[in-house]
């Protein structure tokens, strides 16, 4: 009985931590924006990540072509890819 408890308190726990990162921040609405505003001009400021890969591998495939297609600039983050050459 007790394990089924903390079972059912764990996953309302982790419900509630997942619907909480759900909501919005600035509750700006994208009506809200004026018809000559464009995207260009609401981009938001760059924030620098270094990501240490641990060697080029066909299984960061999808990551490279995020990359290559500008989807991280988009979002407004400044990767940079540094490869450690470690051990997994």
């Amino acid at each position: 009985m007790k394990k089924r408890l903390l079972a059912f308190a764990l996953i309302l726990a982790m419900t509630a931590t997942m619907l909480a990162a759900c909501t919005s921040d600035d509750g700006k609405d994208t009506a809200e924006k004026t018809s000559g505003e464009t995207k260009e001009e609401t981009l938001p400021e760059m924030t620098k990540v270094v990501l240490n890969e641990v060697a080029h591998s066909i299984f960061y495939a999808p990551m490279y072509v995020a990359i290559e297609e500008g989807y991280f600039a988009e979002e407004g983050v400044d990767l940079e890819l540094v490869t450690g050459f470690g051990e997994a």
